[in-house]
Formats: structure tokens, C-alpha cells, sequence
């Protein structure tokens, strides 16, 4: 039976909150006392997240952003609304357009039908309505829908996200131990300034506090920018291996991509997802992923909602440890 002290709580419906940063805002959410709804396709790939509050906190629903019924019923009662749905890819019906856009867009319509006092859309820095990458041109186009559709809805726009399950030093882990050789796409040179999962969801509570100015763009980063060869160096130090980082411009970059998309679907996904990059990740390394200083100067940052941003070196050996030789006794061994 849920504690009747929940019963009474405050309620908030997360869209896309089985995802990697989806899963932080929950438990961010939980910490703060607040009943949680977990809005996904796949109630029962959620399950997890019920230990992320007492019991019956959180809660995971059905919920399909191209079903507009689905998405009311999440909402019903919710006071509060987050939409950190997105996709990596696109596969079948699940585009681009779909979820970034028209999903987007009925999150925001449904939300403010629902009477959502505040409202949080999480998208990421470099989002362009004109980008000729679709990928990056979505996010923009959502961004632009969510505010037509809810204009007191507060954006934020995070830089490469960090943390326990991310996608991108992981992945410099795991390739330092299987290859001798790793290609850094863009050349390397591309600048990033990667903000933690936990501050990330630490700003989306505090934006539904209402402490975040609402119809506003918030660009999140972290203390420290680095160039994408850093970042590599930076794992390759955290996990003590000796690595050769070769840089591959854009064009070549894309060119390996694509391949590697198209080997993954040939193959009907046997093919190494460690080695597989779409053309689309590629494109969003065409240009630095950094807070604009303009966001600076208009205090549309992480420190303006109260958070100091943590620093990739003070948290990423807590999880790339595993990729050491000798896991976490390395160190014991090496001394």
C-alpha cells in the first residue's frame, strides 16, 4: 500500500524517465519528497526506478508521445511536467520528427491543458532550427514547439552529459580496452564542456521549484572545457593505459559512421554497438558544445539556479574503473 504521505505529495510526470538522464531527474525528484510519475513506452523496462523512493513514490506508466491520450493520462493531476524524452537514433516510427518535434510539441499542448504550473524541456547546446543535420535541427524545432505550446516552460540545454551510464567516456573506456588505435572524430579538436548527470537533474528540480525564469534557455555546462582529444586523455589517465588517439576530420568521420550505421543494420544489430556511431553523433561535433557567453552574461547558467557544476576528474575513476586491467585493484598492483 502506498504511504499515505505521498498520497498527499506533489506530483510530477518525467517523460522519458527511464533514460540516462530521465533516471536522475526521477531519483532527484524522489529526494526532494515529490510523488513521481515515470511517463515511457515501456512501463515494465522501469521497474527499477521504484527504489529510487519509498514506496509509492514512483510510479511508471504507459505512455506513447505519438498517442495523444496516452500523454494526457500521464499528466492527469501532475503539477509539475518534465520532457526529457529523446532518441539516439531513429528506428521505424520512432523519428526524429516524431519525438524531438510533434512529440515535443503534444507534451507542451497536453501539460498546459492539464494545468502544469511549471514546466521543464530538457534539449542540448547547439540546437539550430537551420542546421542541415537533422538531428541537430530537431532539438531546435522542439524547442520551438514546446515554447509556442507552454511559453512559461523553461529549457534547458546541457552540454555532453557525464555519469555512471553515460555514452561518452564510457566509451573512451571500453575502446582503450579493445584497441590500440582510437579515432577521434572531428579531428579532435571540437571543444566540450562536460556538465554532471546529477547537476543536470539538481537544475531540472530547481526549475520546477519554480526557482528558474520561466520561457527562458539555460545552457548547462561544467567547471572545465576541454577539446574532445582531452577528454580521451583524460580517460586514458583515469584508467592507466597507453593508447595512440588519432584524429579523423569531419569528412572521413562521417564517411566511417555511415558505415558502421549501415553494418549495424545489416547485421539486425549483431554488429558491435562499442564500434557503431551514427552520422548524426558525428554532425554534433562540427561545432564546440560550449556555454555561449552570452548565456554567461545573462546569468542562463548552472551557478544562476544555485548549483556549483562538478568536474569530470573528480567523478569519472568512480565508474571507468572497471576498465583497468586489474579493475579497481590497479593501483595496489602498480605500487
Amino acid at each position: 500500500m502506498a504511504d499515505a504521505t505521498f498520497e498527499r505529495s506533489r506530483l510530477a510526470t518525467v517523460f522519458g524517465g527511464s533514460g540516462f538522464v530521465g533516471r536522475h531527474i526521477v531519483r532527484a525528484l524522489a529526494r526532494k519528497g515529490w510523488r513521481v510519475r515515470v511517463a515511457v513506452r515501456r512501463p515494465d523496462l522501469a521497474a527499477f526506478l521504484r527504489t529510487a523512493g519509498a514506496v509509492g513514490q514512483v510510479e511508471a506508466v504507459q505512455a506513447n508521445l505519438r498517442f495523444p491520450a496516452s500523454v494526457a493520462a500521464a499528466l492527469d493531476g501532475a503539477e509539475m511536467a518534465v520532457n526529457a524524452s529523446g532518441l539516439r537514433a531513429e528506428s521505424g516510427a520512432q523519428s526524429y520528427q516524431a519525438v524531438h518535434v510533434d512529440g515535443s510539441r503534444e507534451v507542451a499542448r497536453a501539460a498546459r491543458a492539464a494545468g502544469v504550473r511549471t514546466f521543464v524541456h530538457i534539449s542540448g547546446i547547439g540546437a539550430d532550427p537551420n542546421s542541415p543535420s537533422p538531428y541537430i535541427a530537431s532539438k531546435g524545432l522542439g524547442e520551438a514547439a514546446t515554447l509556442e505550446a507552454f511559453p512559461g516552460a523553461t529549457v534547458l540545454r546541457p552540454s555532453v552529459v557525464f555519469g555512471p551510464e553515460d555514452d561518452f567516456f564510457n566509451r573512451f573506456g571500453a575502446l582503450s580496452s579493445v584497441m590500440l588505435i582510437i579515432p577521434l572524430f572531428g579531428g579532435g579538436k571540437t571543444r566540450l564542456q562536460p556538465v554532471y548527470v546529477g547537476d543536470v537533474a539538481r537544475a531540472t528540480a530547481t526549475a520546477l521549484a519554480g526557482d528558474a525564469r520561466p520561457g527562458v534557455i539555460y545552457e548547462l555546462g561544467g567547471p572545465q572545457v576541454m577539446t574532445l582529444r582531452e577528454a580521451a586523455e583524460l580517460v586514458l589517465a583515469t584508467v592507466d593505459r597507453k593508447r595512440l588517439l588519432i584524429g579523423l576530420p569531419l569528412g572521413p568521420s562521417r564517411l566511417l559512421a555511415s558505415m558502421t550505421s549501415f553494418a549495424s543494420r545489416a547485421t539486425l544489430g549483431l554488429f558491435p554497438t562499442l564500434l557503431t556511431t551514427s552520422r548524426d553523433q558525428v554532425d554534433l561535433l562540427a561545432q564546440d558544445n560550449v556555454v555561449s557567453e552570452k548565456a554567461e552574461a545573462e546569468g542562463r547558467v548552472l551557478r544562476a539556479l544555485g548549483i556549483n557544476p562538478q568536474a569530470p576528474d573528480a567523478i569519472i575513476e568512480s565508474y571507468l574503473v572497471r576498465f583497468r586491467r586489474t579493475g579497481q585493484y590497479e593501483t595496489q598492483r602498480s605500487a
